[in-house]
C-alpha cells in the first residue's frame, strides 16, 4: 500500500514537471509565432535563455503549484472523479494563463489583439495538455492498483448486525475494489457480540490503540441496534479520532435533511467526517482566514494594547483569559479572550453567563457589550484552531449535556469552529443548555450551506452586531 503522502508528492513533483515543461513549448511556439521574437533575438536558444523567460521557468511553476494548492486538487489523492480531475485541470489552467499572460506576455510586441487571443489560447491548450497528461498517467496507475485490490486502505465496521455483516460481503466481493480492506468489526455495546463472524471482533473503548496499531484508514459505522440517539452518540465518540466515517446515505438524510451519495462499489456512502465543501473551498477558506486575522491583529494592534492597559487598570487578573473548548475533529484546544470577568468567576465550577452576571466586571460589560473580549481569537485562527466563520466551540463539560439531549451536535466537529457564527448572529450568547440547543440549529444550518457568500454575510452582521453594541 502506498502511502497518501507519498501519492501527494507524486502530483505536486509531476505538476512542477509539467507546468516546466508547458512554459518552454510554449516558449518554443511564442518564437515562431512573433515574427518581432525572431528579428530581436535571432535564434531559439537566444531567446529560450533570455533573462525574462529564465526567470519564467523558476517562478511561474511555483506559482502554478500554489493556483493547483488553492484548487483543492492535492487534498484527495486517491480515486479521483475523471471529470472533476480534467474541470479542475482546465479550470487551473485558465487561471494561471491570465495570471502569467498578465505578469509576461502583455509585454510581448504584438501586432494586434487577435494574436494576442491566439496566444492566450496555445498557452491555455499546452498548459491544460502537458499537465492533465501527466496527472492521467498516475491518476490511472493509482485507480487501476486500487480496483485489482495491489493497494487498500485498512477499514473497520463500526457494529457487528447483520447489516455489518452484509456490507462487508458487498465490498469483499465486488469487481472492482474501492479500497476498502475491512479487516475486523468493532461491538459498539458494552456486551460483546456471541455471534460467529468471519473476522474479529473488537471492543469500542480499545478503539483509539486499534486505530493506531492496525494502521486503520476508514471508519464505516452501521446505525445502532438501539435506535437514532445512540448512533450519533457513537459518531460522537469516534470524531476525535480523525478519519473518515463513513455512514449509509438514508442515514445522512435523517441527520441534516440533506442527502449526499459517494458511490462506493454499488453501495453509497457518506463521509460525515468533512462537511460538504468543495476542496478548493476548504483550501481557500482557510488561507483567506490566515491573511485576514494577520491583517487584523496588525490593524487593531493599538486598540488591543489599549483594551489590555484598561483591563489591567479596571481589575486584579490576566489580561487574557484561556479556556479549553473542544474544536475540529473534537480535538481540544485553548481559546483566548480578554478577560471580561472576575478572576475567580468560576470558583464553584462551570457556569454560563447571563445578561446582569455579577461576576462580569465593569469593562467586561463594555467588551461584551462589543464583543470585544472576542478580538485575541484571530490569533487562534491563524494558529488553526479556528476560522473566522464557522460554529461556536464549546467546554466538553456543557457538550455532555447537550449530547444528552441532541445528539446530533456532534455533526459540528466536520468544520473548525469560528470566532463568529450564523447562531451568533441569529441567536446570541446562551445561558443555558437548552438555548445551546436553540442555537445549534442555526449552526448545523451553517454547515450544510457553508460557502463565501454566507461566510461574508455573517461577518457583516457580525460587523454590524460589533458596531451596535448589540454582543449581549
Amino acid at each position: 500500500m502506498i502511502s497518501e503522502r507519498l501519492q501527494r508528492f507524486k502530483y505536486i513533483f509531476s505538476d512542477y514537471i509539467a507546468t516546466n515543461v508547458a512554459w518552454v513549448l510554449f516558449n518554443i511556439v511564442r518564437f515562431y509565432f512573433l515574427d518581432t521574437n525572431r528579428l530581436e533575438y535571432g535564434s531559439l536558444t537566444s531567446f529560450l535563455t533570455a533573462k525574462q523567460l529564465v526567470l519564467g521557468q523558476i517562478f511561474l511553476p511555483l506559482l502554478m503549484l500554489c493556483i493547483f494548492y488553492l484548487s483543492g486538487y492535492y487534498n484527495k489523492v486517491f480515486l479521483k472523479s475523471r471529470l472533476q480531475e480534467i474541470v479542475s485541470t482546465f479550470c487551473t489552467s485558465f487561471i494561471g494563463m491570465l495570471v502569467i499572460y498578465f505578469i509576461v506576455i502583455i509585454n510581448d510586441n504584438v501586432p494586434d489583439r487577435l494574436h494576442s487571443y491566439e496566444l492566450m489560447a496555445i498557452l491555455l491548450g499546452i498548459m491544460f495538455f502537458v499537465v492533465y497528461s501527466f496527472r492521467f498517467c498516475i491518476t490511472q496507475i493509482a485507480t487501476r492498483n486500487i480496483h485489482r485490490r495491489i493497494w487498500n486502505f485498512n477499514t473497520l465496521i463500526i457494529g457487528t448486525s447483520q447489516a455489518a455483516v452484509k456490507l462487508e460481503e458487498k465490498l469483499r466481493t465486488s469487481k472492482k475494489s474501492m479500497g476498502f480492506n475491512i479487516i475486523g468489526y468493532v461491538e459498539p455495546c458494552a456486551e460483546h457480540n456471541t455471534r460467529k463472524l468471519n473476522l474479529p471482533v473488537y471492543p469500542l473503548d480499545d478503539l483509539g490503540k486499534l486505530c493506531e496499531n492496525l494502521d486503520i484508514k476508514n471508519l464505516i459505522i452501521i446505525p445502532h441496534r438501539n435506535g437514532m440517539n445512540a448512533t450519533m452518540n457513537l459518531i460522537n465518540r469516534l470524531f476525535s479520532l480523525d478519519l473518515p466515517m463513513y455512514i449509509s446515505p438514508d442515514l445522512y438524510h435523517l441527520l441534516t435533511t440533506k442527502a449526499r451519495v459517494s458511490n462506493v462499489v454499488g453501495e453509497p456512502l457518506v463521509d460525515i467526517s468533512k462537511a460538504d465543501m468543495s476542496e478548493s473551498t476548504i483550501n481557500i477558506k482557510r488561507v483567506s482566514d490566515i491573511i485576514v486575522s494577520i491583517f487584523v491583529l496588525i490593524l487593531i494592534s493599538p486598540l488591543l494594547l489599549t483594551l489590555a492597559i484598561l483591563i489591567k487598570l479596571d481589575s486584579k487578573g490576566p489580561i487574557i483569559y484561556k479556556q479549553t473548548r473542544i474544536g475540529y475533529h473534537k480535538k481540544p484546544f485553548n481559546i483566548y479572550k480578554f478577560r471580561s470577568m472576575k478572576v475567580d468567576a468560576e470558583a464553584n465550577g462551570p457556569t454560563l453567563s447571563s445578561l446582569d452576571d455579577p461576576r462580569i466586571t465593569k469593562l467586561g460589560k463594555v467588551l461584551r457589550k462589543y464583543r470585544l473580549d472576542e478580538l485575541p481569537q484571530f490569533w487562534n485562527v491563524v494558529k488553526g484552531d479556528m476560522s473566522l466563520v464557522g460554529p461556536r466551540p464549546e467546554r466538553e463539560f456543557y457538550i455532555k449535556q447537550i449530547i444528552t439531549k441532541a445528539p446530533y451536535y456532534s455533526l459540528i466537529h466536520q468544520v473548525r469552529p469560528g470566532i463568529t457564527s450564523w447562531g451568533m448572529v441569529k441567536f446570541g450568547y446562551a445561558s443555558n443548555v437548552d438555548e445551546m440547543i436553540s442555537r445549534l440549529r442555526y449552526d448545523l444550518l451553517y454547515i450544510e450551506n457553508v460557502s463565501f457568500a454566507v461566510d461574508l454575510k455573517i461577518l457583516f452582521y457580525t460587523i454590524n452586531t460589533v458596531l451596535t453594541g448589540k454582543g449581549v
